[in-house]
C-alpha cells in the first residue's frame, strides 16, 4: 500500500499500471484506503466475470470513480 500526499503521486501510480501491474492500493490521509483496478475493454466483452465480481463488491462497499472524476477531484 502506498500513501499518497499529492495528486502527482497518484497520477504517477496510475501511469505505471499495466496488464501485469493492474492492482494498486493507495492510502489518502483523511479519506481512507482505495483499491484501484486497471481493466481493459476489448471488442468481445466489456468486462470479465472476475472483474464484474470485483466491481460489484466494490460498489457494495464504496464509490467507484472513473479516471476523469479523479482528475477533477479537488480533494486529491
Amino acid at each position: 500500500m502506498i500513501e499518497v500526499q499529492k495528486t502527482e503521486e497518484l497520477i504517477e501510480q496510475l501511469s505505471n499500471m499495466n496488464k501485469e501491474n493492474s492492482l494498486c492500493q493507495v492510502l489518502l490521509p483523511g479519506k481512507g484506503t482505495f483499491k484501484i483496478v486497471l481493466q481493459e475493454e476489448d471488442d468481445r466483452s466489456s468486462t470479465s466475470s472476475e472483474t464484474q465480481s470485483m466491481t460489484n463488491e466494490t460498489e457494495n462497499k464504496g464509490r467507484v470513480m472513473s479516471v476523469s472524476e479523479l482528475r477533477r477531484n479537488p480533494f486529491l
